[in-house]
């Protein structure tokens, strides 16, 4: 069972959390993404990627994240600027294709993930995490002989 499904707020609400300040989230997950997406990173990819506002917004709840990467790493980019590229997702989709169950294409196509905005950039970071491989994998436990 995926741990990251949620069921959909209602409209209303939804409106309400998307107003919330992206802040709090995006830094939280601007210092993950400095552990596990950073150091993976070669110099081409850093340049490619770097000094643009990135935002991710979950489908069900309206919830949303903005970054952007810089000299020292992923930062949270505020709520002011436009993002060069949004992303909407539902939740267990954004879940697999971290842990590389899934792929950004089939996502796509499927409409489980849509973009908007500045379709090269998107072309570069779906590419960057395809060479990457998943970001998270699950931690193993014990051995297997």
């Amino acid at each position: 069972m995926n741990p990251l499904t949620l069921p959909s707020l209602p409209p209303l609400w939804r409106a309400r959390v998307a107003r919330l300040p992206s802040h709090p989230p995006s830094w939280l997950l601007a210092r993950v993404l400095d552990r596990l997406l950073l150091p993976r990173l070669d110099a081409y990819q850093r340049s490619a990627l770097q000094g643009q506002i990135v935002e991710v917004e979950l489908q069900e709840i309206g919830a949303r994240v903005r970054l952007l990467l810089g000299e020292n790493g992923f930062a949270a980019a505020g709520d002011r600027g436009q993002p060069r590229l949004r992303l909407r997702a539902r939740a267990d989709a954004l879940w697999r294709l971290l842990r590389g169950e899934d792929d950004a294409d089939r996502l796509f196509f499927d409409g489980a993930l849509v973009m908007e905005g500045d379709t090269e950039y998107g072309l570069i970071l779906k590419n960057t995490l395809d060479a990457i491989g998943p970001l998270w994998t699950p931690p193993t436990f014990g051995r297997s002989n």
